[in-house]
């Protein structure tokens, strides 16, 4: 697919413009610094994205996240996290990385990549996927765009960009006819998230948000005067779009947006977010040691649908031999649990690990998630988390831990 700049942006052949996608952070409380400093000092490169300056200018508190200069926060996480919740917040998410997908063969080289069926997509959807290792384990999460019936568009995580990439071209020489693109350099991502996120947008797009599905899209809408792909998707556990947008035109948009009154978001309060959301995130619910099957991931992983992809028969083996671990949610009692912390069963013995825990702003309390074996997933299973040398209890709860209604 040719990408060609014209008039301020990247147009696409087809006419249809393209960008990235959602993030999964886990956020641990970093050294701020300057970023032209941090990187002198470290001796390494860092990239940005198109508002990181905004970010830094505005209050951000800037930390290294994949590879990138990201902001955590603007001055409160709890603050950000209520908005997002009961208004509308923006968040800087450019940082994921996209590739693009072109040829008659792609449908059948994805459904051969992925545990789901891209192939059943129309032109216009979208869909979650893990992508794994033949022996079951996860190499990332994405979602999937369908442009049409002979393009895609696969949007991975930030820190993964490389081995992902890597990965796709290793599997790729079955297709002589498939065209794989690195567009990961070229985008910038939006996600305007909340109860009045359609509000916000719908006054800027002759287009009927109301008649938008989730996971559908829309390429080449206009929003003020910038055209973009405009998805209703997100990573936050309420209503919202994401607008993937050229770089070159992502700080425009950004500003005309926070200017109508959405607020900024950090990465601090996009990951209590999803995880009140119980949105598993690469790295902590996922990794190469964790299986979709054991983050709670089944109806992803289309077991009676496909006879091959990439993990299958792992899988599938894992699945009729019964799981022996999985990711539950737990409740804590008498302090914040955070990922790596050790998980014990009632006779101090210790049988897991929490994966991701924060304080829930919405709940007002502390939840986690942890990997813990089968027979003490059940609802109600007390357990002990040891947090900074205390045994605090925990108690097995039902997940999401949040659902908007």
């Amino acid at each position: 697919m040719e990408i060609y700049l014209h008039e301020g942006f990247f147009v696409f052949t087809e006419l249809f413009l393209m960008g990235n996608c959602r993030v999964h952070t886990a956020v641990k409380r970093r050294r701020l610094y300057q970023p032209n400093n941090f990187a002198q000092k470290r001796g390494v490169h860092m990239k940005t994205t198109p508002i990181t300056e905004w970010h830094q200018n505005h209050g951000g508190k800037l930390v290294e996240f994949g590879g990138f200069y990201m902001p955590i926060d603007y001055g409160s996480i709890k603050d950000e996290h209520i908005a997002v919740r009961e208004r509308v917040g923006i968040f800087d998410v450019s940082h994921m990385g996209e590739f693009l997908v072109r040829g008659p063969e792609a449908a059948e080289y994805l459904d051969y990549l992925v545990t789901n069926i891209p192939s059943g997509l129309e032109p216009g959807q979208a869909l979650y996927s893990p992508m794994c290792y033949p022996d079951g384990g996860t190499v990332d999460d994405l979602l999937i765009y369908r442009i049409s019936d002979t393009e895609f568009m696969m949007v991975v995580n930030a820190s993964n960009i490389d081995k992902d990439w890597a990965w796709v071209m290793d599997h790729k020489s079955d297709w002589s006819s498939l065209e794989l693109t690195n567009v990961s350099d070229t985008m910038g991502l939006l996600a305007i998230q909340g109860p009045k996120a359609q509000e916000l947008l719908q006054p800027l797009t002759t287009i009927n948000l109301s008649g938008l599905g989730y996971y559908h899209f829309v390429p080449g809408t206009v929003i003020t005067d910038v055209s973009v792909l405009l998805s209703r998707t997100g990573y936050t556990g309420e209503d919202g779009f994401e607008l993937y947008v050229a770089a070159p035109e992502a700080l425009a948009l950004w500003e005309q947006l926070v200017d109508r009154g959405a607020l900024p978001i950090g990465l601090g309060a996009r990951d209590t977010l999803r995880l009140e959301a119980r949105l598993p995130l690469y790295g902590h619910e996922l990794s190469e040691s964790i299986t979709p099957l054991e983050a709670g991931l089944g109806p992803f992983v289309r077991l009676k649908n496909k006879t091959n992809f990439i993990g299958r028969d792992a899988l599938e083996r894992q699945k009729s031999q019964g799981l022996t671990r999985k990711i539950v949610g737990l409740e804590i009692h008498g302090g914040i649990a955070r990922a790596g912390y050790q998980v014990s069963d009632s006779t101090g013995q210790v049988v897991g690990v929490v994966t991701s825990g924060t304080y829930s702003p919405t709940l007002k309390t502390a939840i986690a998630l942890a990997l813990v074996p089968l027979e003490l997933a059940s609802i109600g299973t007390g357990l002990a988390v040891n947090i900074r040398g205390r045994e605090v209890l925990a108690t097995v709860v039902k997940t999401p831990f949040y659902r908007r209604t």
